[in-house]
């Protein structure tokens, strides 16, 4: 089916769960997560699979084993698409991203080097620059507090140096047109305005060699 939107039963599901994170929440509710929430993002995935590759939804159950949280379920839903992109509903309303979120070792020690060069990282800062004038935000999940180990603190690119991945990422509160066709518009131009730094990525950084989950 084509994508429509997500009702606002799938607010209202993501209101409750944040209110009762149990099993029993889930259960009681599990129908309109089917329906209301899991339902459209496949949909949403198969829309996009023509251009952005195939999807995958994020498992709904958290990891409880190493942390002190032991609420059983996500307040969010989130998927991946094969060829880049990170999309996520929540009670606080629809994130879109694409990049690389958490890049390994190896991947940081070609990323730093290209920041560095002369030619390179200059052409990052202009698609950068070009991406925010777009509305969509740059950053990282994280960054070092200092600059990385052989670089100097006084680096024209310092800042970028020092981020641990590189994402695209824009956020929406929620909004009558979520429950419309225009939220695939809307994660559409994101992930499209996100092309040229994934093109910079793919050709300076590119993907890992060591075990690594990391979306891009």
């Amino acid at each position: 089916m084509t994508f429509k939107g997500w009702p606002t039963r799938a607010i209202d599901f993501y209101d409750g769960l944040e209110e009762d994170n149990s099993k029993a929440y889930w259960q009681a509710n599990k129908a309109t997560y089917d329906e209301s929430v899991k339902g459209p993002m496949e949909d949403l995935l198969v829309d996009l699979a023509g251009e952005f590759g195939a999807g995958r939804i994020f498992r709904p159950n958290r990891d409880v084993r190493f942390s002190a949280d032991k609420s059983p379920y996500k307040t969010a839903i989130a998927a991946t698409l094969a060829e880049g992109g990170y999309i996520q509903l929540s009670a606080a309303g629809l994130g879109v991203g694409r990049g690389m979120y958490m890049m390994a070792a190896d991947q940081l020690e070609r990323f730093r080097a290209a920041v560095a060069d002369g030619k390179r990282g200059p052409k990052l800062l202009e698609l950068i620059g070009a991406v925010e004038r777009a509305g969509v935000g740059v950053t990282a999940h994280d960054s070092l507090k200092t600059a990385p180990k052989g670089y100097p603190k006084d680096h024209p690119r310092i800042e970028v140096l020092r981020y641990k991945g590189l994402i695209c990422w824009k956020e929406w509160a929620v909004a009558p047109w979520l429950s419309t066709a225009k939220a695939k518009t809307r994660v559409v131009d994101v992930l499209r305005t996100a092309e040229p730094i994934v093109g910079w990525l793919d050709a300076n950084v590119g993907p890992s060699t060591l075990p690594d989950a990391a979306w891009r």
